[in-house]
C-alpha cells in the first residue's frame, strides 16, 4: 500500500508566503521560474513541506505568513476586485502598501458602502463567503 504524500501543492504554498496569486504561480511554474530543492518544475502538482527549499526567480521563497484577516469599510464608488479594465479605482488601490496580498472575503457593489473581510487566507475566504458554513450576513438598506 502506498502512503499518500503529505505536504501542499507549490502553488498554493507561494500564494500563503504573500508571492502571488495561485493562478499567476503556476504561470510562475510553467515559465520555468520555480525550483524545489534545486529542481526547475515544469509542473505545479508538487506537494511541498517546510523541509522543502524553494526558490522563484532565483530567491529564495520567504516563510509564509500566519493567516490574518482586516476590516475595510468600503465606500461607495470603489469596485471589489483587483484590476479593472475600465480603469476605475478598487477597494484594492485604496490599501496601505505595507499589507500583504490579500484578497476579499465577498463583494459589495460599486454603489454599496459597508464591511468588507480581507484576508491573505484563500481557504479561510473560501470557508467564510460558503453557505453551508452557517455565517450569518446581516445587510441593512
Amino acid at each position: 500500500m502506498v502512503k499518500p504524500q503529505k505536504g501542499e501543492r507549490i502553488a498554493k504554498r507561494l500564494a500563503r508566503a504573500g508571492l502571488c496569486s495561485r493562478r499567476e504561480a503556476e504561470r510562475r511554474i510553467a515559465d520555468g521560474r520555480v525550483r524545489v530543492d534545486g529542481k526547475i518544475l515544469d509542473t505545479p502538482a508538487v506537494l511541498v513541506n517546510d523541509k522543502s527549499y524553494i526558490v522563484v526567480d532565483d530567491k529564495p521563497l520567504p516563510k509564509s505568513e500566519p493567516t490574518r484577516l482586516w476590516r475595510f469599510h468600503k465606500p461607495k464608488g470603489l469596485l471589489t476586485t483587483n484590476q479593472d479594465p475600465e480603469g476605475r479605482d478598487t477597494v484594492f488601490q485604496k490599501l496601505p502598501t505595507n499589507l500583504p496580498r490579500v484578497i476579499a472575503v465577498g463583494r459589495l457593489d460599486l454603489n454599496t458602502e459597508g464591511l468588507l473581510l480581507l484576508t491573505n487566507d484563500g481557504d479561510l475566504a473560501r470557508h467564510l463567503e460558503l453557505p453551508r458554513t452557517g455565517w450569518r450576513r446581516r445587510y441593512r438598506l
